[in-house]
């Protein structure tokens, strides 16, 4: 008997694709947001240990902020009432991957936002955006990672100086190419001068208003083909989290 299924995972696994690994790894130094309290992040710590009588194991408790490391964030992190993490199920873990490469303007420009031309220029050359893409935005920020301060980039002046999304650009992938979610490497959502200009975090306010999710902290894009691959992502099934660490990975065509 043969199994279709069974087949794919076998052809996914051959050398004509790789599994690349995009998010990063975590443990007790892992930076975190400013705003979080000191404290919150405590990993791998042993509750039960080896040589307790009552079983030969060992046990670990874990206590991290949702939006920590390379994380999925839920409509309801930024919308009032708006869907948590038990409103997205295994729909929602897998998708077309479309990486746009914005980072040799970023190596000219730290505060570049992404633009419609830059997503129409990824179409002209790889084709349209399918329907119920994953977007990622490639800036080669994470080589930056662990160092908040590099990841930061607070410059002279006091402002943090960091690439990211435009609120065009945001509207151009849902609402004329009808994109399921979107990614970047950044801390945040918005190129920082947006954010400053706005006093608020205006895309991902959006993104998140059309009850769509995102991925942050993003990892390794530039190690994947830039369409033609999918990636996949998961997180704990814990219910009414705003947000969630997430293990996040592509399976990509090889050149």
């Amino acid at each position: 008997m043969t199994y279709a299924l069974w087949n794919l995972c076998k052809d996914l696994r051959s050398d004509a694709y790789e599994w690349v690994e995009l998010s990063h790894s975590l443990n007790n130094d892992s930076p975190f947001w400013s705003g979080i309290p000191a404290g919150s992040v405590e990993l791998s710590k042993t509750c039960f240990d080896w040589g307790n009588p009552m079983l030969e194991c060992l046990i670990q408790t874990f206590r991290f902020p949702g939006q920590f490391g390379t994380h999925i964030d839920f409509p309801g992190h930024f919308v009032k009432d708006a869907p948590l993490s038990e409103s997205f199920g295994t729909d929602h873990m897998m998708f077309p991957l479309c990486v746009v490469d914005i980072s040799g303007k970023v190596k000219d420009d730290a505060d570049y936002a992404v633009t419609v031309d830059d997503l129409k220029a990824y179409e002209a050359e790889y084709g349209e955006i399918p329907d119920g893409a994953f977007v990622a935005l490639r800036t080669d920020w994470y080589k930056r990672w662990p160092s908040m301060e590099q990841m930061s980039h607070v410059g002279a002046d006091g402002k943090e100086h960091c690439p990211g999304w435009s609120l065009e650009a945001l509207r151009y992938i849902y609402e004329v190419r009808h994109a399921a979610a979107n990614g970047h490497e950044t801390l945040d959502t918005d190129a920082s001068h947006i954010a400053v200009a706005a006093d608020d975090l205006v895309c991902e306010r959006y993104v998140l208003a059309q009850h769509k999710v995102q991925i942050e902290v993003l990892a390794n894009l530039d190690k994947v083909a830039p369409a033609g691959a999918l990636l996949l992502a998961a997180w704990p099934r814990i219910e009414g989290a705003t947000g969630l660490p997430a293990r996040v990975y592509a399976i990509s065509p090889k050149a």
